[in-house]
């Protein structure tokens, strides 16, 4: 089973997403650039990247900072969100059972699929760091959603962008690969990713099966 993260594998989504908190935090006096974002906060969940500012710039966000953020997200993201190039074609001949195991949130993942009318793909196999008690990088949700579409963890393979994904896959016990093709990912220096020297890596969705021809679907 390939399991998919959605966020800078899926969509490419994660510049809008740090630019979206780079300005609503500044409105705060909190003055990040999209670097540190990526960095930092990217593959974790929303609550816990707010956990994490909180804490680090000794800051009382107010309460409804999180709902307004998400609010501003999807605005942004119905004007400009765009699916990476090359995913839907290679979703259309996979021939392997898929799902989404994602940090967004139910409301967000949702809105991302259907803008990039890639729904159509998953179905109900979309699983979400809501339904567990940790997220990423703890294995709890890749666990969780192997559980669900009754796959062994060792037949699993995961395709994330972020370290707290691959070392949560990592975790428990699947094999990962890092997709490195998002627009959050450039300006970045091989080093400066720190990919694990055994996680393979690919910056374009027409490498996929070159590397894993077992997973196409099969030509009648």
């Amino acid at each position: 089973m390939i399991i998919f993260d959605c966020d800078g594998v899926l969509a490419d989504s994660e510049v809008i997403s740090a630019q979206i908190l780079v300005g609503a935090l500044a409105e705060y006096g909190v003055a990040l650039d999209e670097r540190y974002v990526f960095r930092h906060y990217v593959g974790q969940s929303f609550p816990k990247v707010s956990a994490k500012i909180r804490t680090t710039f000794d800051i009382a966000l107010p309460s409804d900072f999180e709902s307004q953020y998400r609010a501003r997200l999807l605005a942004a993201f119905e004007a400009r969100l765009q699916p990476m190039q090359g995913i839907a074609l290679v979703l259309e001949q996979l021939g392997h059972p898929r799902c989404v195991a994602t940090s967004s949130s139910p409301p967000r993942v949702a809105k991302t699929l259907k803008l990039c009318n890639l729904a159509r793909f998953f179905g109900g196999d979309v699983f979400t760091a809501s339904e567990v008690a940790n997220g990423k990088p703890a294995p709890d949700l890749f666990l969780h959603a192997a559980r669900h579409m009754r796959v062994a963890p060792s037949q699993c393979l995961v395709i994330e962008d972020s370290m707290a994904g691959i070392l949560a896959a990592k975790a428990a016990g699947m094999a990962v690969w890092r997709y490195t093709g998002g627009g959050h990912m450039a300006g970045f220096s091989e080093a400066e990713l720190e990919t694990p020297p055994d996680v393979p890596a690919f910056d374009n969705w027409d490498q996929f099966f070159q590397m894993a021809p077992q997973v196409k679907r099969k030509e009648p």
